[in-house]
């Protein structure tokens, strides 16, 4: 029993460690992973990309409707998802994911009323787009393809893909904020996000070694694996982890738990923009849409890196 727990916290271990070397590989030659220039009107509107994506998502995967059907002005004319569907949830998770769609709904209003909005971008939230995204992720081709409508512990898996993203960009946008009202708005943008993703990893961490049917990995490996990819796809180093991880990533180097991601002191990691478009798009690059947006993000901060017309 012992020398098999061994081998397997050794294949965790290493499993881990390819990944950081896969990273720090993607990030030579890195491309620009510093503030971008912009005001805060656009820096606020470009998380409303996100707050599209996550409101489309859990009020779906929830309920089976979407902000058309709740608060479609919010929309701004923009298209319906391709894809997105009422997920087979527990009870339990239904609740609160039905909690973070109605709570989306709150932060787009909030945003469009304070600051103004945007259209809805295109959404592709359908298997397919997850099926690669997880595929990405594991390095292979899962059978059959991820369907994160199919049961509760792969739709948490989905979420874990979301959230997380939003929050770190408002934890990158705030201190480039010029307004006093901006800071405000966006600081409490991100309490709300921050508890979200907060929820999604503990209740993965709950199941952290149970293993995702029908595959052959568990819960923490998927977790570490979609966090290695959005580290691999922003290039600009590690600033994503899973819900289990060496002691050396583990906070003060003690525990292997990682129910919340952060740095060496515990503080929140940021990205700028480009770094979010780079993963969303799933492409690497902020110049090249595609996943969550095949035909790019909205707002101006977004389509100054889509192609000219």
């Amino acid at each position: 029993m012992a020398s098999t727990a061994f081998f397997t916290a050794l294949i965790f271990l290493v499993s881990v460690l390819k990944l950081i070397l896969g990273v720090m590989a993607s990030t030579v030659g890195n491309p620009d992973c510093g503030p971008i220039v912009a005001g805060d009107t656009d820096q606020i509107q470009f998380a409303l990309n996100l707050e599209f994506l996550e409101a489309e998502f859990f009020l779906r995967g929830a309920t089976g409707r979407g902000l058309d059907s709740i608060a479609p002005s919010l929309a701004k004319g923009g298209p319906p998802p391709i894809g997105a569907r009422k997920a087979s949830l527990d009870p339990l998770v239904a609740r609160i994911i039905e909690e973070f769609g109605y709570q989306e709904v709150g932060h787009l209003r909030a945003i469009i009323t304070r600051i103004g909005g945007i259209p809805r971008p295109q959404l592709d939230l359908g298997v397919q787009n997850f099926a690669k995204v997880f595929d990405d992720a594991v390095g292979f081709k899962l059978i059959p393809p991820f369907d994160p409508y199919a049961d509760t512990n792969r739709y948490l898996l989905a979420s874990y893909v979301i959230p997380y993203v939003g929050l770190v960009g408002y934890v990158g946008t705030i201190p480039n904020l010029v307004r006093k009202n901006s800071r405000s708005l966006v600081a409490s943008l991100l309490g709300v996000e921050a508890g979200q993703d907060a929820v999604i990893r503990t209740l993965l961490y709950e199941k952290a070694n149970q293993i995702v049917q029908p595959y052959n990995l568990t819960v923490a490996e998927f977790t570490n694996r979609i966090s290695g990819l959005r580290n691999k796809l922003a290039a600009c180093g590690i600033k994503d982890e899973g819900i289990l991880v060496p002691l050396f990533l583990g906070a003060e180097n003690i525990t292997s738990s990682n129910i919340l991601s952060a740095d060496p002191n515990s503080l929140s990691y940021a990205r700028t923009p480009p770094e979010i478009l780079r993963i969303v798009y799933g492409s690497g690059s902020e110049y090249k849409p595609g996943g969550f947006y095949p035909n790019g993000g909205g707002g101006n901060i977004a389509e100054r890196y889509l192609p000219k017309a």
